[in-house]
This record gives C-alpha cells, structure tokens and sequence, in this order.
C-alpha cells in the first residue's frame, strides 16, 4: 500500500477544496470498497479527505413529497428507516440484501454508488484490464466472464457494477446531487453512470473533484408495492449474479405502472424501459409478463459462459411481476422490509 496523507473534512466546501489541491487525493467514507482496493494496489491515493462526519447523514422529506437521502447516511439507517420501508420497500430491501450488518453500519450511500467492479481482472493488478489501464485489453472477453455483462458491454469491458442499492435507485428516477468548487449540480442516476464504450474507466459523469452529497428519490406511489430479488451463488451475503427492482400498480387487471430495473447484468443498473413500455396499459398475465421480459432481453449479447444469465433474468421478470400481481396479503410485499433470511429491517 502506498504511504498517504489524511485530512477530516469540516464542511462541504472544505472537502472539495482539499481534493482539489490534491490531485491524487480521494474522498473516504466508510471505506468498505477503497480501503481495500487501496490494500491491493489498485487505488493509490497521496491523501485521503474522509467527509464521515459532514452533516450529510439526514433523510427528509422533499416539498415535492420524495425523500432526499444524505450522502454520508449508512446503508443500516437507510433501511431502517421506517419511509423508506413504507415508500420505498424494495429499496430497503436491496440494501438488506447487500452486504453483512457490520458492513451496512460502515458503508455510505454515496460511496456505495461510487464502488468498482469486483471483476477480478480489474482487482488482480498483475492483469491487465481497460477500467483500471485504459488501453491494456480486456482479457475477461476470452477468459472468465460467468458472473459478467450481457447488456450494454463492448469489447473494452464486460464487467458489470456490483451494487444492490443502485437497482431500485435506478428504477425510482433517483436524482444524485454534488458539490463542486464552482457550485452544486445534480445528476438523474440514468445519466450518472456513463456507457461503457471505449472508455470504461470513465465511469461516472461527475465532474472532477466532485462530491456527492446526496440522493433525492422524487415521489413515486407505485414504489410503495415495490420489491427487490437478488439471485447470487450461496445463501450468505454476496454479490448478485442478477437482480431486480420491481414496482407495479394495477388497475382492473391491467397495468398503470410499472417499474423495473435489473442488476448485475451491465456496467450500471440496467433500467428496462422496453418492458416497462411493452407492460404499461396490457393485461397482467404471466405471458405479457415473459413477452416483455424478452423483448427487454433480445438486446443481450452473451458470451460463452454467462448466457444463463439470459433465462435468469427472464425468469426474475416474470416472477416478481407475478408477486406483486397477487393480492397484498398473498404476495407478502406489504410490511416490513426483509432479506432473503427474513430479517426485518432494524
């Protein structure tokens, strides 16, 4: 590990100032992804501004009758808390379904919105790979890929983004907003994640030295029959093979509204507007929910490996549509937000 500096932020233009005269700096949170990326050489910041204890660790209620979640709130409070359980439901239960208690009481919502990839070409830095060398290849397109991309790759990166909370952020029309020396700005989280492309390790569209200080979720009421499935390897907490963020209001058998955002099958959380097109004003059936989820999924590109991923998420579609079809009470979705243990959210 590289010898570094490290300064406490004490305000928020604090923070930005301190990485702005430190080019190689990097902000610190609750360090569950950089201090290890740190430990294996694959981050090597001269100074870490750690921005914990910036009074970034609300969750208010908008004017507009959203939330506005702070940047530095840990991933244990935002499930906890009891509007995002009664307004958001599958966005506590993704968080829930993320990571171990002690991790959830470490990590921040903006620096889970900021992790890399686990891919372990990127994290093996005696390997080459484009988001950590632009340039260097990518040799997970030939080698192993089983848990990689099948939506919105290229021949640069397969890789997907690893985070469950980014999911049903992305299905609710999350908006990131940041600080920069010259001032606020905000992000929709459909435009925060840039395409891969030929450049993958431009990963965010934030600008240079910018911080984030929070999530604003505008008001959505179909979120509140929302539900989130995560399908990983074993039964522990580990990182999803595929995801998804549901939401659906039906009316006299046919469907209002739907939200649906997929996880672990692209560089970022894969919005499936096409199927939400396709759902919007049809009848709610198991086959309109299979058509839909394979319109979505004819523009998957697998590789030789990860095509199971195909039916994975296809099956994802139809199942979690079909839950929140059923009565509240027979689909469970009302009540309290839980992982896959059925631990209710603290």
């Amino acid at each position: 590990m590289r010898e570094f500096g490290y300064r406490r932020a004490s305000d928020v233009q604090g923070a930005v100032a301190l990485l702005g005269a430190a080019p190689e700096a990097r902000y610190l949170g609750g360090g569950t992804n950089l201090v290890d990326l740190m430990k294996t050489g694959v981050e090597r910041p001269a100074l870490l501004v750690d921005v914990r204890e910036l009074p970034l660790d609300r969750i208010e209620a908008t004017d507009a009758g959203g939330l506005r979640i702070g940047a530095t709130v840990t991933n244990s409070d935002l499930a906890a808390h009891p509007e995002v359980r009664r307004r958001y439901p599958a966005l506590a239960q993704a968080v829930l379904a993320g990571a171990s208690g002690q991790l959830r009481n470490m990590a921040t919502v903006g620096g889970n919105l900021l992790q890399r990839t686990r891919c372990g070409y990127f994290t093996d830095v005696t390997r080459p790979c484009n988001k950590r060398a632009p340039g260097s290849g990518c040799p997970a397109v030939e080698g192993e890929h089983r848990h990689h991309a099948i939506l919105g790759a290229s021949a640069h990166c397969v890789a997907v983004h690893p985070s469950d909370m980014a999911v049903p952020l992305a299905a609710f029309d999350a908006v990131v907003t940041y600080e920069t020396a010259d001032g606020p700005g905000e992000l929709p989280l459909a435009e925060f994640y840039r395409p891969v492309g030929d450049t993958p390790h431009l990963e965010t569209a934030l600008p240079a030295g910018a911080l984030i200080t929070g999530v604003t979720l505008p008001p959505a009421p179909v979120a509140a029959r929302s539900r989130y499935r995560k399908v990983r390897e074993r039964a522990s907490y580990a990182f999803a093979i595929g995801s998804i963020a549901a939401a659906l209001d039906v009316r006299d058998g046919v469907v209002h509204e739907v939200r649906l955002a997929l996880g672990a099958v692209a560089s970022r959380p894969w919005r499936a507007r096409q199927a939400e097109r396709l759902l919007t004003g049809g009848p709610v059936s198991a086959e309109a929910f299979a058509a839909a989820a394979d319109a979505e999924l004819a523009a998957a590109q697998a590789l030789p490996d990860n095509g199971y991923k195909v039916t994975l998420m296809r099956n994802l579609v139809i199942a979690a549509l079909s839950e929140l079809s059923l009565p509240p009470m027979a689909s469970g979705v009302a009540g309290a937000a839980t992982d896959r243990s059925g631990e209710a959210a603290r």
